[in-house]
């Protein structure tokens, strides 16, 4: 039941958020939504950690909530649109992957604290969940605006400066700048054009915008509904149901799983443009097929026949079905956990400039909707069902596979501008890409800066 009350109010506040976050980001800047949701998260963790009451703490998880939304729907807005163009992919997949650094943290202090004979033992770990709020409060000055919201805003010179700062060494003459700036500029002329009053109905008007939503729902449901949800907040349950009952023994497989997450997601990460995000997608759907199966038959065993070894195999088959899972980083979301390196990317990839914060934060809401359905169902059903209820869930990542083949189209090798107008048709990206290079005056380099900035500084520089 705690478990219940901590998160609940959370996502309840991350849904409270939601309808103002979007504005907030494209209004005032990617850096004052994280600076604002940063403070807010400050003060809820004091009012968690010096919690008298369960009333003081449920607020307390309510405000985390609330805050968190600002800034986890910001951030990585801002490092996708200020990353290098060659480099996009890594950034972000690190962005994500470094959750696991964090979880980490959280799961070792736990179980350093757990014997503690008093309510340090969670005042502690409440605490120190602040400690990343804090970091950004000092820091997110020091980080550049995205140039894609200075130039919506008509501050052209200060995005191309900042461009030419991350991406050429102050050199606002660079080719590839020239391009990425045009390009910017083009986009969002012609987001402008399709759509002068960007509204919440923009999301389904037409069919390349249909096709982004049907994509991006899916994969927030997605993201919690691939049985996570059952490993993630209900393993304690699990182990007790194939006899691992010592609470000790279940923090310390939950903090080596959380190291083994940690490294997979790394590599997963660094393969995203050698691989490409589809083949990524699939290995990872697979991949979870199988292992979550394994895992099915091993729970079946030993609960029917009390097959010890075939619980000691479930712990293993965990680990594998993890290993798959976070070379697409299904991962947690951002309302109670982390967030997927790909799934992630791809979302924010697919969007055009105009659309990203407000189909960001629909993407945001879908996942707390699949949230409260993992808190509510996940534990009656697996007190109900048993092991029975792990073959909901073969069906169901089965059908995550089919989704996948069928509908994930591969974004690798493009900028942001391409990638997002891909679902608009080939003319809209040849119109971009036009625009762009007519403006800048590199028409002849187009190709060599699709495939690789660096080959267009060398040329530049020779």
């Amino acid at each position: 039941m705690l478990q219940l009350s901590e998160q609940t109010p959370q996502n309840i506040g991350s849904l409270a958020a939601y309808p103002f976050s979007p504005y907030v980001s494209d209004g005032l800047g990617r850096r004052s939504a994280i600076f604002f949701g940063a403070v807010v998260m400050i003060g809820a963790t004091v009012l968690q950690t010096a919690s008298q009451s369960v009333g003081m703490f449920i607020g307390a998880r309510f405000m985390i909530g609330f805050g968190l939304t600002f800034a986890a729907a910001a951030a990585p807005l801002l490092v996708t649109e200020v990353a290098y163009p060659t480099q996009r992919a890594q950034a972000t997949s690190m962005y994500n992957t470094l959750w696991y650094l964090g979880s980490i943290i959280a799961a070792w202090t736990t179980f350093g604290t757990f014997h503690l004979p008093s309510s340090w033992s969670w005042r502690i770990p409440s605490a120190l969940q602040g400690l990343p709020s804090v970091i950004q409060v000092g820091l997110i000055w020091f980080v550049p605006e995205s140039p894609r919201w200075l130039v919506s805003k008509g501050r052209e010179e200060q995005a191309l400066k900042t461009l030419a700062y991350y991406h050429a060494n102050g050199n606002t003459q660079d080719p590839l700048v020239e391009f990425e700036f045009e390009e910017i500029k083009a986009a969002i002329s012609f987001d402008r054009e399709v759509a002068s009053n960007v509204g919440w109905l923009s999301l389904i008007k037409n069919r390349g915008n249909r096709k982004r939503m049907r994509i991006i729902i899916a994969l927030a449901f997605f993201s919690q509904w691939s049985g996570n949800g059952l490993i993630s907040y209900y393993l304690n349950k699990v182990f007790d149901a194939i006899g691992i009952t010592d609470p000790t023994t279940q923090l310390l497989i939950n903090g080596i799983l959380n190291i083994f997450n940690f490294f997979v997601a790394i590599i997963a990460g660094l393969l995203c443009d050698r691989v490409g995000r589809r083949k990524l997608f699939l290995i990872s759907t697979v991949g979870m097929v199988v292992f979550w199966t394994l895992q099915t038959i091993c729970f079946a065993l030993n609960s029917e026949h009390g097959n010890q070894k075939a619980a000691h195999a479930f712990i293993a088959f965990i680990f594998l079905y993890y290993g798959f899972y976070d070379v697409c980083s299904f991962a947690h979301m951002i309302i109670s956990t982390g967030l997927p390196s790909l799934l992630l990317m791809y979302t924010v990839e697919i969007l055009p400039y105009a659309l990203r914060a407000k189909g960001f934060t629909l993407f945001n809401f879908a996942i707390s909707l699949s949230l409260i359905f993992n808190q509510y169902v996940n534990p009656i059903a697996l007190k109900k069902l048993g092991w029975k209820y792990y073959l909901v869930y073969v069906f169901w990542l089965c059908f995550e596979t089919v989704f996948c083949y069928l509908f994930i189209i591969e974004t690798k090798n493009r900028s942001l501008e391409e990638t997002a107008a891909l679902f608009d048709g080939d003319e809209t990206v040849a119109q971009i890409q036009g625009r762009a290079a007519a403006q800048a005056g590199v028409i002849d380099k187009v190709e060599d800066v699709e495939k690789s900035g660096e080959e267009i500084r060398t040329e530049h520089m020779g």
